[in-house]
């Protein structure tokens, strides 16, 4: 017996052309990759890096602000965390201010790593925005901006 709502062949094309959660999820993780090389040297997965950097701040953040800056839940930022904290790069600490929170900071390490990895970060960025801009700055910048809207 057919199922008359049973997604069509045009379908499965319709979606795979146009959704756009698949294309950003295609990209996402093809940029992963490429960042993933590129901080390889310094030990540190492109996932890491962008968790360190959101560590860099002058007062150390919660770790519920962390979780929304790279809209992550918290279960799953304490999960990315607990390596770093193990190979010193990263404190959590009881927030004297409200026990029942954790504050994030980044070791003297941890920022020596950031340090380290910061300008291939760029260079393999400058890269990247030529690439996706075809030399005009403009359209990389119109594209994050389109990406913010959608986070």
């Amino acid at each position: 017996m057919s199922n008359p709502d049973a997604p069509s062949f045009a379908d499965t094309i319709t979606v795979r052309d146009g959704c756009l959660c698949l294309h950003l999820q295609r990209a996402a993780r093809a940029l992963a990759r490429r960042f993933d090389a590129v901080f390889r040297p310094f030990g540190l997965t492109s996932g890491q890096f962008s968790l360190l950097m959101s560590l860099n701040r002058p007062q150390p953040p919660t770790i519920g602000s962390v979780a929304a800056l790279l809209a992550m839940d918290r279960t799953t930022l304490t999960a990315a965390l607990k390596p770093l904290e193990r190979r010193g790069l990263v404190t959590i600490s009881v927030d004297a201010a409200d026990r029942r929170s954790r504050l994030l900071a980044l070791t003297a390490d941890g920022r020596a790593r950031l340090a380290a990895a910061l300008p291939a970060w760029r260079e393999a960025h400058a890269a990247i925005d030529r690439e996706v801009g075809a030399g005009a700055p403009a359209d990389a910048r119109h594209l994050r901006t389109q990406l913010r809207a959608l986070s």
